[in-house]
């Protein structure tokens, strides 16, 4: 994938089951932009599932440098969470929150089992959710007299740029979103334009 796309997911799936001798795996992908979200949600699973014996997630954040965390919770290590995160890894999708509620059904399913059962929950969440791609964009603020707005547009137009917000006084002020990837050469497009100011906001 190009550097400046990543894939991610549009909302929240609906809650999935995965039975395996009697014990119930309930899992669900939510879309999140950054790790406070994340205790809420689990706090509310253990709610509406009170007899849970476990909530197992991983999570993962960051459209190029990635962070994740994965967590047991109380089950054998590494037997939940990594096969969470697993999943995320394998569908590719970044700022999301996979959760696995374990319903004990009485009988032992050894570590192997367990792998296997959060295994399989979280790819029935993925594949239940809704994939989107998304384009890391780069915004500059555009700011010019009056009489160089013509040739402002159709640049902007020639280059496929999308237009943030705007102020038409006689004193233009443009907000426009760039793909990352074309940032440099558009900064470079205005800044020969006369009479253009272009500012890259942070």
């Amino acid at each position: 994938m190009e550097d400046d796309r990543y894939k991610t997911i549009a909302r929240p799936s609906s809650e999935v089951l995965f039975k395996d001798r009697k014990s119930k795996f309930f899992a669900q992908a939510f879309p999140i932009q950054s790790e406070d979200e994340v205790k809420p949600i689990v706090e509310e699973l253990r709610k509406k599932h009170h007899t849970a014996n476990h909530v197992c997630y991983a999570w993962q954040l960051g459209e190029k440098e990635h962070s994740y965390r994965a967590n047991d919770d109380g089950e054998p290590n590494n037997s939940a969470g990594m096969p969470i995160y697993g999943q995320i890894q394998s569908f590719d999708v970044t700022n999301v929150l996979v959760t696995v509620t374990r319903i004990f059904g009485g009988t032992k399913l050894g570590v192997g089992g367990l792998i296997q059962a959060y295994r399989a929950a979280a790819q029935m969440a993925l594949e239940d959710s809704k994939i989107i791609e998304k384009t890391l964009t780069t915004k500059f603020q555009l700011r010019f007299g009056y009489p160089e707005m013509d040739k402002v547009m159709r640049g902007i137009k020639q280059r496929g740029l999308d237009m943030v917000s705007q102020k038409m006084e006689m004193d233009c002020e443009l907000i426009i979103s760039v793909r990352e990837s074309e940032a440099e050469q558009t900064q470079q497009f205005f800044e020969e334009m006369q009479h253009v100011r272009i500012k890259k906001m942070e």
